[in-house]
């Protein structure tokens, strides 16, 4: 059916305080107050179950806000240090700003949903929930495919350290590429050609619709699953393991060559070289992790509605995927960019009372001095070193 109008809340939206009003609010089914013109774009199943308890819609509200808050207080620093420092403006941090810009996208969605939380509904309507589905889709998909894009990055630094770097251009076409990888999967459904944006959960959150039945909607899924989830994921777990891959081999052949030369170590200490490994594995695990936490309980939650058993798919269990992704946006910063010591050097310069970077900034900074620092990052810093000194 078509919608000829934007939905705005009404006054049924809101919980009364009368008695009897309440004990009728308490049998309530879900999708009590949507209107009858707007109840095609709320799928039956969502339906069959009794509407979620103020308290649930407060608590996730609540939840909402707090990673609005840290979410989008660490991608502007990012963005904001990015911006305002020329040594940070590299074609490495170039790809960590456009995850900012991703993961910011994702945060501004928040607000909304604090709205629609507190009248139980879709506050702005089908307008409200497209753009709500189109902002997620976007930053979804973006930040899954940068995050591929930064893995290759680092190995390509992390094996070829003198002349395998990208330049500022074939940074730029990364970027650009993350963009237009994004976008079918944003716009089909935005202008409904290809599956279509609907309320899920607690109806007060929108995704795309995996519960229509019918051979498009299975196509739409297992498309969309394999370009936003399995791909992204091959080439993240891909490009890091090759680090991995590169660094225990070049260990390995230094250690072979300190022996012909009958000398310990080629390098400045052994305890170097495995504090090198430990920290890109670190870096490299942790990064995979982060990813599919994100992503996969939207994954399970697609393949259940659309291939599987729905009795397992409640409300409640409808909302767990969009607070996991929306957790890993607001961390990502912390773990991209701020972590890194010029990124928080130059953070601790413009906000100096965020003590949570600690003291050691000027200290780890030392090591990126110089005109080569802004093109380096600190892995392959380490690695570039150790490469001269085998050479």
């Amino acid at each position: 059916m078509e919608y000829n109008g934007s939905l705005h809340p009404s006054l049924s939206y809101y919980r009364s305080g009368s008695h009897d009003i309440e004990q009728e609010y308490e049998s309530a089914m879900l999708g009590w107050n949507v209107p009858s013109d707007y109840l095609d774009y709320v799928h039956p199943h969502w339906r069959q179950y009794k509407a979620p308890h103020i308290y649930q819609h407060f608590l996730l509200g609540f939840i909402y806000a707090i990673i609005f808050a840290m979410g989008m207080f660490g991608n502007i620093l990012v963005l904001w240090a990015f911006a305002t420092s020329k040594r940070l403006r590299t074609p490495s941090n170039l790809l960590v700003a456009n995850l900012a810009i991703f993961d910011t996208i994702m945060m501004s969605k928040l607000p909304l949903f604090v709205l629609n939380s507190a009248i139980e509904g879709q506050f702005l309507g089908k307008i409200g929930c497209d753009l709500f589905g189109l902002f997620g889709a976007y930053s979804g998909i973006g930040a899954s495919i940068t995050n591929a894009a930064i893995a290759y990055d680092r190995y390509r630094t992390i094996s070829s350290p003198l002349d395998g770097r990208i330049g500022m251009k074939q940074a730029t076409m990364l970027v650009a590429g993350t963009w237009m990888y994004a976008t079918p999967f944003a716009i089909l459904p935005m202008i409904g050609v290809w599956s279509r944006f609907v309320p899920e959960g607690y109806l007060t959150t929108c995704s795309f619709d995996y519960l229509k039945e019918g051979k498009q909607t299975q196509l739409y899924v297992m498309t969309i699953f394999g370009w936003s989830y399995v791909i992204p994921l091959l080439l993240i777990a891909s490009f890091y393991s090759r680090i991995l891959v590169q660094i225990r081999t070049h260990e390995r052949l230094l250690k072979e060559q300190a022996r012909r030369m009958n000398v310990k170590s080629l390098t400045q200490g052994q305890d170097r070289e495995k504090s090198t490994e430990i920290r890109v594995a670190k870096v490299a695990i942790g990064i995979v992790i982060l990813f599919i936490c994100a992503w996969t309980p939207y994954a399970i939650v697609a393949m259940m509605g659309c291939f599987s058993d729905r009795l397992l798919l409640t409300p409640t269990v409808g909302m767990i995927p969009a607070v996991a992704c929306k957790t890993v946006a607001c961390i990502d910063p912390w773990v991209y960019a701020i972590h890194h010591p010029i990124f928080r050097s130059e953070i601790q310069k413009r906000v100096p009372w965020l003590c949570v970077f600690g003291k050691n900034s000027s200290t780890d900074n030392s090591s990126y001095s110089g005109d080569s620092a802004t093109a380096k990052e600190d892995m392959s810093q380490e690695e570039s070193k150790d490469t001269v000194t085998a050479a």
